[in-house]
């Protein structure tokens, strides 16, 4: 017997009263900045979807595993774990990669191993011959080695690398020409882009256009187009925003059906493997178990999105060579959302959601543009050679380094709500923290420089709060102060005072005065006739920006810390200030 919904109950409330009831309390002028989000330049978010912001849209109703994969590549919510080992000798890389599998890893990368003969090979894939294995770092002798390898394999389970397919064009067509179907040696690797700032519409548009070109030009050479498709694998970093990177994953696999569709590629051909990787850029070396949160999240992300193969970064890898605990950690990440939170039972659970399926649209319409933009211009090779890329991804990353830099965009940990007293300079590899770009690396290096300063001279700096004047702003400013020197390494003790006399007396290399902008005329200038009448050589900073700063600093204040402050000039500048220096 069939029942009325309870929603039957209510009133349908139309997209005109909505907006009323929200114009009624937000100015029009401040609907924008409000509540459109842009999680990236060309992509607006609304504050509410309805069912209206869907129509136009195509393919909605394509179930998983379906043409063009919106949905996913799979009729099944299923993915592989992936294992990363870094480790070239081949027995040892053997070792830990069993070890891994028997801890619930379901499929090895191998980064870089030895290979120098067939039997280098042989101890490296010892006791593999079920398990899918990838191996990075090969070069052209190591990749004929593996083909003649491969002839010797069971045909129980897939084998692929990571060649680049644009690095050596004959090379690619002699593979092609002499390995069998199912395996796969190339891969796009889309994370670059990724982790030199590009948005997702970048990424999915740079990774199209190079897939497009390499697929034309195997095609000019006499490969059929399935054949190349299918040899083909694509790499995705997984970043901060969580829907933008759901969506992101879907609308690749819509545009690369598209393309292969049009080259004339059969139905296998035109679904994508994909493997997703949690980000590199937003690793931090401190307070770095925060790292296990943010790749909990990129996971959840990429297995919403569809993503065949995910690997989850240990914790630590940004400082340091993974151990076995952050490597099991990072296993166990996808585990537990496997096997305890039951992600792997529902195939696209966010397919339908209005804002997921308007982002997806919007980034594969984006992306298909900026893909016949380069097509245009010449292909992915020749923007490249002409460096067309090169000052869009410059541009990205400067944009993203200032909003870190300005503390608008937040590591927690690093840039917002530090820990002044860890330290981190007895763990860390220095040359492994600036292998690869990433958002924190100007603030850690100010947090090592202040670390290396109070180890090499046994001095603990002196820093005080001083809050006077009125009550409400200046605990508002000590606590935002504090926050923000803490981002240094600096830990500042905070004392109410009545007056400037009495701030005078502490024992301080660096005085930040808390008060309200009206009263910090009067407050400085009293305090700094009184430090240079007893000769301190005390720094005087204000915690805001007032209207009177100019005057301040002519009186002698060193420098302001307030919202709009690039907090690494600033931080970098009081380091200087008090001493600290390289």
């Amino acid at each position: 017997m069939a029942t009325e919904s309870f929603l039957s109950e209510f009133s349908p409330v139309s997209t005109e009263q909505w907006e009323h009831a929200i114009r009624e309390n937000v100015k029009d002028a401040e609907y924008v900045s409000k509540l459109i989000w842009h999680p990236e330049e060309g992509l607006a978010v609304k504050p509410y979807y309805r069912a209206e912001d869907l129509a136009g849209l195509h393919f909605l109703n394509a179930a998983p595993g379906d043409f063009p994969y919106r949905r996913g590549a799979r009729s099944t919510a299923e993915w592989r774990i992936r294992e990363e080992v870094d480790i070239a000798d081949p027995e040892e890389a053997n070792r830990i990669a069993c070890n891994a599998i028997a801890a619930g890893a379901e499929e090895i990368a191998f980064h870089c191993p030895r290979l120098a003969s067939s039997f280098d090979f042989a101890l490296l894939l010892k006791n593999l011959d079920e398990i899918p294995v990838h191996i990075k770092g090969l070069d052209h002798t190591s990749a004929q080695l593996l083909i003649e390898r491969l002839k010797m394999r069971p045909r129980t389970a897939s084998i692929s690398a990571d060649l680049n397919p644009h690095a050596d064009i004959d090379h690619s067509v002699e593979i092609l020409r002499n390995v069998q179907a199912g395996f796969r040696p190339f891969v796009i690797h889309a994370e670059k882009f990724q982790e030199h700032a590009a948005g997702a519409i970048e990424e999915v548009g740079f990774a199209l256009s190079a897939a497009v070109d390499f697929v034309a030009e195997m095609q000019e050479l006499g490969m059929g187009v399935d054949r190349v498709a299918e040899a083909l694998t694509f790499s995705f970093a997984i970043g901060r925003e969580f829907f933008v990177q759901v969506a992101k994953l879907r609308a690749f696999r819509m545009v690369w059906a598209k393309a292969i569709e049009s080259f004339g590629g059969m139905q296998a051909a035109r679904r994508v493997p994909i493997h997703a990787r949690t980000a590199h850029w937003n690793q931090t070396i401190y307070d770095p178990h925060v790292n296990i949160l943010r790749a909990t999240t990129e996971v959840i992300s990429a297995i919403l999105g569809g993503a065949d193969v995910i690997s989850a970064a240990p914790f630590d890898e940004c400082y340091k060579q993974p151990d076995e605990n952050s490597r099991r950690l990072a296993r166990n990440t996808q585990i537990l959302l496997k096997k305890e939170a039951l992600l792997s039972l529902v195939a696209d659970p966010l397919g339908g959601a209005y804002m997921v399926e308007v982002l997806t649209d919007s980034i594969a319409s984006g992306a298909w543009r900026l893909f016949q933009e380069l097509e245009a211009a010449g292909g992915y090779r020749k923007a490249l050679d002409t460096e067309i890329l090169a000052p869009v991804l410059d541009r990205q990353i400067s944009s993203l380094e200032q909003a870190v830099d300005c503390r608008r965009r937040v590591l927690t940990g690093t840039n917002r709500f530090a820990d002044p007293s860890e330290e981190a300079l007895g763990r860390v590899d220095i040359l492994r923290i600036d292998s690869a770009p990433r958002a924190a690396r100007a603030f850690e290096a100010l947090r090592l420089r202040t670390e290396q300063f109070t180890h090499r001279t046994g001095n603990q700096l002196r820093i005080l709060l001083a809050e006077i004047g009125d009550a409400k702003m200046r605990s508002a400013r000590a606590q935002f102060a504090a926050d923000f020197l803490a981002c240094a390494g600096f830990a500042p003790g905070k004392q109410q005072f009545e007056h400037a006399e009495q701030i005078a007396s502490c024992d301080a290399d660096l005085i930040v005065l808390c008060s309200s902008d009206a009263e910090y005329l009067t407050i400085a200038g009293d305090l700094l006739s009184i430090l240079r009448d007893r000769g301190s050589h005390a720094k005087v900073v204000i915690a805001g920006n007032p209207d009177t700063a100019e005057q301040l600093r002519n009186l002698g204040v060193a420098d302001f810390i307030h919202l709009r402050s690039n907090a690494v000039e600033v931080l970098a500048g009081l380091q200087q200030l008090i001493g600290i220096k390289d």
